[in-house]
């Protein structure tokens, strides 16, 4: 039997960080499953899925806490989720003009429309020859079967004037 693990890992960046992590999971049987990394102001941020043999998850969990790899901090859980109801996948992106609290919008668009964030990346960049942040957005959108994607466009949309949204299924 195996279990499967779900870290987050956030510590200073540098390298080598990511190799010290993959060679402690492999020490105790481990594969690597599925991870999102990113260097973030200077940090290192992370989530990973690994799976190893049940008898080594708890002495995994204990390596990777105490002591840990130098400079980082690295929280495990056993994962326990249950299958979720059957959705569909929706691509979602989305640019327009920054403002404070624009991702809580977003997030908040997405969830009245019926939407659940599956994954999102964010970030800032500079505006073609006006020089002014503008927000960007990417995700994936999970929406129940019988939704129709429309709803999403139109609830972000509807945030202001400013907002381009584009949809792909």
């Amino acid at each position: 039997m195996s279990t499967s693990l779900i870290m987050t890992v956030l510590g200073t960046d540098r390298p080598g960080l990511v190799r010290s992590l993959a060679d402690t999971v492999a020490e105790h049987g481990g594969n690597w499953l599925e991870s999102r990394m990113a260097r973030l102001a200077g940090q290192f941020a992370g989530i990973i899925r690994v799976e190893c043999p049940d008898d080594s998850a708890d002495a995994l969990i204990k390596q990777l806490s105490e002591p840990g790899i130098p400079g980082l901090t690295i929280q495990s859980v056993r994962e326990s989720a249950t299958a979720p109801a059957q959705r569909r996948l929706i691509e979602v992106d989305v640019f327009g003009s920054d403002r404070p609290g624009i991702v809580r919008e977003l997030t908040a668009a997405i969830v009245t429309a019926g939407g659940n964030v599956e994954e999102l990346t964010t970030g800032l960049e500079s505006a073609p020859m006006a020089g002014h942040p503008m927000f960007r957005a990417h995700g994936t959108i999970s929406i129940p079967l019988d939704s129709d994607s429309d709803s999403v466009v139109n609830s972000i949309e509807s945030l202001g004037d400013d907002l381009t949204v584009d949809v792909s299924i």
